[in-house]
């Protein structure tokens, strides 16, 4: 039986921290976008990272970063994987690499060629495809996505609007190597609910068992 990854992204605190490795994720996210109402300085999230269980990977996240910025944040907190989240270019993704996870807004038109485009770079370990830049938390028609996604090769992460609600629907339609939350799993903008992550990670565990 194939087994959907999980990550918590925003994290800010340790309590939160410690619902997501408890729950049972995979990886945690930690903001580095200082537009972000999940922003979290550096030294406090290496502090975090160093809290974190076996086994459970950390990510940073970083929009439109310059190389020099990358860098000195990835000094003061490396993290496992670096996401970037922004309209980067590929010289600039293959200088943050390895171990980048590529972040791409779905767009129904170029969402295929946006694929082949991040599979072919050998610095991308793997490609997240997010909602569209119409808002925070947007969903899309994830059977568009499934048709393309023979076109790569490595792990793709679904994430964008989604929820303990309707996270089975999309691992059931897109069958990803892993999905992302965030605002899903929140009471407030930033803030995350314990019962809120059990109950996501619990859909994805119950969609698992039912695709078998």
């Amino acid at each position: 039986m194939s087994r959907t990854r999980i990550k918590i992204c925003g994290i800010r605190d340790e309590e939160a921290l410690f619902a997501a490795a408890d729950a049972g994720a995979d990886a945690v996210g930690f903001v580095f976008h200082p537009q972000s109402k999940r922003f979290i300085d550096p030294d406090e999230a290496w502090e975090l990272v160093g809290m974190l269980p076996p086994f459970v990977s950390s990510v940073g996240l970083f929009v439109n970063a310059q190389v020099e910025k990358f860098m000195s944040m990835e000094e003061l907190c490396p993290t496992s994987f670096s996401q970037l989240h922004g309209t980067e270019k590929p010289d600039l993704v293959k200088q943050c690499g390895p171990g980048v996870i590529k972040g791409v807004r779905f767009d129904k038109a170029t969402i295929g060629d946006e694929l082949m485009k991040w599979d072919a770079i050998d610095e991308v370990d793997a490609i997240l495809v997010d909602g569209s830049a119409g808002g925070e938390g947007q969903t899309f028609e994830w059977s568009d996505l499934a048709s393309v996604k023979g076109k790569i090769t490595k792990p793709l992460i679904l994430a964008g609007g989604l929820t303990a609600e309707n996270v089975g629907e999309a691992i059931r339609i897109v069958r990803p190597w892993g999905v992302d939350v965030s605002s899903g799993v929140e009471k407030a903008p930033g803030e995350k609910d314990r019962a809120m992550i059990e109950a996501f990670c619990r859909a994805v565990q119950k969609a698992d068992l039912e695709i078998g």
